[in-house]
């Protein structure tokens, strides 16, 4: 393991269409790479979108047409594992020999998984996380990840994992990747609010790890002039008070940013960004996650395992086990 530089790219991708979208991962790698980044890191649900203010039809007890064909506008987008998308996401990582972690919405049969994939600077696909809680709304078109994708990947600029948005808010999953040794901790999101910078800061500084936050910047343009967007406005008199309308502002911002970087001891080394698309880099010493655990190691010896203990499933759980008619409990493999 080296000093290296990483990086976080604040961008918008083009909503709904998988192959410009690859065209813009394609050009802001080499941005970053040229900015000296040997890692870089893409928000959430960036190939190809996040469908921020769209409901898809969806009320309790009803579902609409036109819903149905946005969801097959999305699942159309989204991207195979392994896939066409996958390998030239891995074409682009080794022509910039970077380190790539992106977010994508993973198509399986007709579900959609919220996911982040790793590629190696030689253009290797070294796996994924999905996302395992998909937040209120995000539950109606993205399916839940199970512990089989919660990897740590052991690199030549340390020990890489990602834990997408709310996840992060998730305490149980966060000491499981503690546990696990990660040291650059990506967090690629779609949480805007100012508080979320207060939450990169306390994970850095409970994990004793490098903290990157990714966000997007987009504006109503990077959406599909004739997809149905709402946006809430407080009420100037009651900010407790909201009221929804559609957004036709091809300016309009829908997603402010605010991607940072942060060091194990909880200071920022880059952003928050909220002015527009950027990458925003950081020099990386690994060493400080050793420095920072002299004092704290909460999966180490910060640890009270005689007092807490968190056990952990990390088998895949496929809906359908093919027995091949050998005799005996279907089951017995999930004991």
């Amino acid at each position: 393991m080296s000093d290296f530089r990483a990086a976080v790219v604040q961008a918008a991708p083009v909503v709904f269409d998988r192959e410009k979208t690859l065209a813009k991962v394609r050009a802001l790698s080499a941005d970053a790479a040229k900015k000296g980044a040997r890692l870089a890191l893409f928000p959430e649900a960036f190939v190809s979108g996040y469908p921020r203010g769209m409901d898809f039809g969806a009320r309790v007890g009803m579902r609409t047409p036109g819903g149905r064909e946005d969801y097959l506008r999305y699942w159309e987008s989204a991207v195979d594992v392994p896939g066409p998308a996958v390998e030239t996401l891995g074409e682009i990582a080794a022509e910039n020999k970077l380190h790539l972690v992106i977010g994508v919405i993973e198509r399986d049969l007709g579900t959609l998984y919220c996911t982040v994939l790793f590629f190696g600077p030689d253009g290797s696909y070294l796996g994924k996380h999905r996302k395992l809680m998909p937040t209120a709304s995000e539950r109606t078109i993205w399916g839940f990840g199970d512990g089989s994708t919660l990897p740590v990947f052991e690199t030549d600029v340390g020990k890489v994992g990602a834990v997408i948005c709310w996840e992060n808010r998730m305490p149980l999953l966060r000491m499981a990747m503690y546990a696990k040794g990660v040291q650059i901790y990506c967090a690629p999101t779609a949480d805007e609010r100012p508080s979320w910078i207060a939450s990169m800061q306390h994970i850095a500084v409970e994990g004793r790890c490098f903290v990157l936050g990714c966000n997007q910047y987009s504006v109503r343009g990077d959406y599909p002039a004739n997809a149905q967007i709402h946006q809430a406005t407080p009420s100037k008199d009651s900010p407790e008070d909201y009221s929804t309308s559609l957004v036709s502002d091809p300016a309009a911002v829908m997603s402010r940013g605010g991607s940072c970087i942060v060091s194990p001891m909880g200071d920022i080394l880059a952003g928050p960004n909220y002015e527009g698309e950027c990458i925003l880099t950081a020099d990386i010493d690994i060493k400080d996650v050793i420095r920072g655990k002299y004092d704290f190691d909460v999966a180490g010896d910060y640890a009270r395992p005689d007092v807490f203990r968190l056990h952990v499933n990390e088998r895949a759980l496929p809906p359908v086990v093919s027995n091949s008619g050998a005799m005996g409990d279907p089951f017995a493999d999930e004991a």
